[in-house]
């Protein structure tokens, strides 16, 4: 490896974006002077940049290297793997690679973002499976998860074959797809393998994640028990197979489907233009779902996460045409993202408090994690038996985990990597070789900026301290005004206070600073925020604006 970073006669890995936190899955290789990307996400701010939604992985390293960057292959359509293309794509200037269903989404992304035909997008059929880009051979490895057409990579190079495994499960019964078998990952074990770079998030899971068509069954239990009551299902709405898994339900228990929930909207399509879904019932209108008898309806529903305009939200809180009441059922078939708690708290006391009862994963088996537990980590690793283990996609907890797990499983090299670490993999022993600069940005408005920029770092100091304007004007008190400061009955005495304040800070400058415009303001600054810490206890931030100079 070059000082800059160039990847010479030797194989490396690179996280951007997914190693040490869940999401914003952005993942290098590089191999005989070239990169090659995995995965290009984002992820949601959670209220820790405000008036921030989404949060990107910072690509200035391979930006700056954009000539020697061959293309993008996604292994499939979750946001944390997909969702930053439509910002990133057109800049970084290279071909995508994906199968039809995540293609599909993605085509559907850069439309909407006035790119589609000025992106080169690939797609990779399942029966092809296969293709080169420069010194890397790529093969789709069909894998389970809670989306259609999830994908492993199996990455051949001149220094041995890395399996990337993406975000993926093992599944008996998956409903949607056909996973590749145990014996055709033992094939790919015996030829071989270097590298297992490998989802964390579930290794603290002692159990297996459990099945498609164990939620199957449960559902049918459980919605067939509800007789004569209005039942609503929110789920993930990329989550295909459960999407089968209802509409099989509501025919076989009498029910017509009612969808509310763009998201919703959009992924049926997607899914039924690509060959799956097909025979998904024909969803109603709302006007239809209420006029139905209570126990003729099943309303599929966005909003598990406790989103605020999403569907089930705004059902919870009266603003939606869909109504829930007294005595029907609302079934969370989906697990709380971490962060989410308290959306997800509001919701379902908004629905407590109307009669709505409510079950979650914790008393039927209604959802199941699209990640492995324990025991399908250590199945995958005595199947391909690699030399070296990479953890990524998890918090640091969990990819040390992982690793710790991996080592009692007698695999030689375990890296606990993070993002910006370059890990060499081959040839000799591997191991992390180098930081380089990496860090997140947040689309802000319609601009992106770094996520720990002044415009945030202000924001989030104005949300904690609240902020004073003091307007200075000659031959008259200031004006002063308080925004964000516990005062209340207390403000008139408290701008007065500060008034006096500010008048005697700039009365008692001599010489040149009494004339000086930065000495003037200066004094403001520091007389409103002295006034504003007796009063309240906060440190606000001042602005101090200062009347106009004449010209000469």
């Amino acid at each position: 490896m070059k000082k800059d970073f160039t990847p010479e006669n030797e194989l490396l890995f690179l996280a951007l974006g997914g190693s040490g936190e869940i999401g914003m899955n952005v993942n290098l290789y590089g191999c005989d002077g070239k990169w090659m990307m995995v995965d290009l996400g984002m992820t949601f701010s959670g209220g820790e940049y405000p008036g921030v939604d989404l949060v990107f992985a910072d690509l200035d390293f391979i930006e700056e290297r954009a000539d020697d960057l061959l293309g993008i292959v996604l292994t499939h359509a979750h946001e944390d793997h997909i969702g930053a293309i439509p910002y990133f794509a057109g800049e970084l200037g290279v071909p995508l690679y994906a199968t039809p269903f995540t293609a599909d989404l993605v085509a559907r992304k850069l439309e909407e973002a006035g790119l589609l035909g000025q992106v080169e997008l690939n797609i990779i059929a399942e029966e092809q499976g296969s293709f080169d880009l420069g010194p890397f051979g790529v093969t789709y490895i069909p894998l389970a998860h809670s989306i259609a057409e999830g994908n492993a990579l199996l990455i051949d190079t001149p220094y041995g074959r890395v399996f990337h495994t993406g975000d993926w499960k093992l599944d008996e019964e998956p409903i949607i797809g056909e996973p590749t078998t145990e014996e055709e990952l033992r094939a790919i074990g015996e030829e071989g393998v270097l590298a297992l770079v490998c989802d964390s998030t579930n290794v603290f899971n002692p159990e297996p994640s459990g099945s498609e068509g164990a939620v199957h069954r449960a559902m049918m239990e459980e919605i067939a028990a509800h007789k004569g009551k209005r039942v609503l299902v929110t789920t993930f709405a990329s989550n295909v197979a459960r999407l089968q898994t209802l509409g099989e339900v509501a025919r076989e228990t009498g029910r017509q489907i009612c969808v509310a929930g763009r998201s919703l909207d959009r992924i049926i399509e997607v899914a039924q233009d690509n060959g799956y879904l097909a025979d998904f019932p024909e969803p109603i209108d709302f006007n239809t779902a209420m006029r139905l008898p209570r126990g003729e309806v099943l309303i599929l529903a966005t909003g598990g996460q406790g989103e605020p305009r999403a569907a089930l939200s705004r059902i919870a809180d009266d603003s939606h045409p869909l109504e829930l009441t007294s005595g029907d059922v609302v079934l969370f078939s989906s697990r709380v993202i971490p962060g989410n708690e308290i959306g997800i708290g509001k919701v379902q006391n908004q629905l407590a408090a109307k009669g709505v009862t409510m079950v979650t994963d914790r008393q039927s088996l209604i959802h199941v994690s699209g990640h492995p537990g324990r025991p399908e980590l250590e199945a995958l690793y005595s199947w391909l038996r690699p030399q070296t283990l990479v953890p990524v996609h998890g918090e640091v907890r969990h990819m040390r985990e992982q690793a710790r797990l991996g080592a009692a499983c007698q695999i030689p090299h375990n890296i606990v990597q993070t993002n910006g670490d370059i890990v060499k993999l081959a040839p000799g022993a591997p191991g992390v070789l180098a930081p380089v600069v990496s860090g997140r940005l947040a689309l802000d408005g319609d601009i992106i900026v770094p996520a720990d920029g002044e415009a945030i770092a202000m924001r989030r100091r104005i949300a904690n301290e609240g902020a004073v304007v003091v307007a200075l004007a000659r031959g008259a008190a200031p004006a002063i005004e308080a925004i964000g400061l516990p005062l209340d009955e207390d403000m008139p005495e408290f701008i007065e206070e500060t008034q006096e304040s500010v008048l005697k800070a700039i009365g008692k400058l001599r010489g040149k600073d009494a004339t000086d415009p930065a000495a003037v303001h200066e004094a403001a600054r520091l007389a409103t925020r002295r006034s504003a810490r007796r009063w309240s206890g906060k440190n606000p931030q001042v602005r101090v604006i200062m009347p106009a100079t004449s010209g000469a």
